[in-house]
């Protein structure tokens, strides 16, 4: 998955908001549960301390008696966690303490996070053996005289156990909850996007030749798209085909007259007959190679035009071996069944057909046709390669670049048109290619020529 794709922003924004969404809301369960059960410790040391403050206030001697655990046994366990414990008020000496306390004394004024409850102090301390506390403490009146400051205290560290382990199970619930979430999103946005996989399966068969028409079914939401497009490749090959008989119109237009002022300064003498027939001659040249280029221009846009290259290439390879008989050339012909051209089958034609002859012409007494082939990837398009090297004499590095610029041939002494003829480049830039030189392996030249592939 691609990072520009939609898949992944949908994906990726939405596993962002559900991270966000449900630590917010793990953070906000365990703040509840901690104030909850904080709440319920509190209340649970309210009772104890009423419990103790009313023993205390039922007694009627003036020395005050033991109370006891107040039904709680961790207060006659020795350091417990759970302590009382009664003393003078002001910081007076202690009169009364819990068996769990031992001979230790506990004091309110120590206490950190220090609170009122319902008139009660409360707040945290650390008691014997370092344990962490929370405690609840109020001072009453007995008698006239009489005021004590009267403490209880629970182990704090169970209410902590509480929600550690409260929040440990909250999390990997979420956590669990939270990949689920992510896992069925993906399946999700792959199955609501698949449609346009589907899109993309129909334009790189558009593209390739395999259909000539935008097929379906698609979506309500792409249906649209899908006749629109439909529409657009029928006004295109309309455009191209009413183009072609425009341009055959022209032509037929423009020989015949041009043909009947060649015969008639032809048939004159002097001069001008000789200039006019000269430069109508030039004019014709022009009109065809104009007109040639024009109908190439055409083909080489059509969408969906596919031409099979060993075909091709065989063909080719059997004129030229008749051509050159008298030399025994031997033409080998190397390319793979799968290569497609993304082109008209007689531009590619036009294309080998030169660079092979000129390499018939100069070789002596081989030429090898080669092939390299990639088929489209995605929104990659396809390259095919054709490699034609001979044996012949080859040319030197700057010959080579002068040819590439200059567009004809280098030597006038073979017949025919060349290694430079500009159609051919023609051909290959309309088709967004290249034309290079290079040292064949026979010693001779090779030519790559560089085209779309199918």
């Amino acid at each position: 998955m691609r990072r520009n794709s939609l898949s992944f922003r949908l994906i990726a924004a939405a596993t962002l908001w559900s991270v966000v969404a449900l630590v917010v809301a793990g953070l906000i369960l365990t703040s509840l549960y901690k104030q909850t059960v904080e709440q319920a410790f509190d209340e649970r040391l309210s009772v104890y301390l009423r419990t103790l403050v009313g023993n205390l206030a039922s007694q009627e001697t003036d020395e005050l008696a033991d109370p006891g655990n107040l039904g709680e046994p961790r207060f006659e366990l020795t350091y417990s966690g759970w302590y009382w414990q009664v003393r003078e008020a002001d910081g007076g000496p202690v009169v009364l303490a819990s068996k769990s306390l031992f001979t230790d004394i506990l004091n309110i004024r120590n206490a950190s996070d220090r609170r009122d409850v319902n008139g009660m102090t409360a707040g945290a301390l650390v008691g014997p053996d370092n344990q962490a506390l929370r405690v609840l403490s109020l001072t009453v009146a007995l008698g006239d005289d009489r005021r004590y400051d009267v403490l209880v205290a629970g182990d704090a560290g169970e209410t902590a156990e509480q929600i550690q382990s409260f929040r440990w199970s909250v999390f990997l619930t979420l956590f669990v909850f939270g990949l689920g979430l992510i896992l069925a999103t993906t399946a999700q946005t792959r199955w609501g996007l698949r449609p346009l996989d589907k899109v993309r399966s129909a334009l790189a068969a558009l593209r390739s030749g395999k259909e000539a028409r935008f097929e379906g079914p698609f979506p309500a939401e792409i249906e649209p798209l899908a006749r629109e497009l439909n529409a657009l490749l029928e006004s295109n090959q309309q455009i191209i085909e009413r183009a072609r008989t425009q341009v055959g119109n022209l032509a037929h237009a423009l020989k015949t007259p041009l043909s009947v002022i060649t015969n008639e300064a032809r048939a004159g003498s002097g001069p001008l007959a000789e200039k006019v027939a000269e430069q109508a001659e030039i004019m014709r040249m022009q009109v065809n190679h104009y007109l040639d280029r024009a109908q190439i221009a055409a083909r080489s846009k059509v969408i969906g035009v596919v031409t099979e290259v060993l075909p091709a290439v065989n063909s080719l390879a059997r004129a030229m071996r008749r051509i050159h008989e008298d030399r025994r050339l031997e033409i080998t012909v190397s390319v793979p069944e799968a290569a497609r051209f993304l082109g008209e089958k007689q531009d590619l034609e036009e294309i080998a057909g030169n660079l092979v002859d000129n390499a018939c012409k100069w070789a002596k007494s081989e030429v090898v046709i080669t092939a390299e082939y990639q088929p489209p990837k995605d929104a990659e398009r396809g390259e095919l390669k054709l490699l034609i090297d001979d044996d012949g004499p080859g040319l030197t590095a700057e010959q080579r670049e002068q040819a590439i610029r200059r567009g004809r041939r280098l030597d006038e002494t073979k017949p025919g048109s060349g290694l430079g003829l500009s159609i051919v480049t023609e051909l290959v830039q309309l088709y967004d290619g290249r034309l290079e030189l290079d040292r064949a392996p026979q010693g001779g030249l090779r030519v790559v020529v560089i085209l779309p592939g199918a």
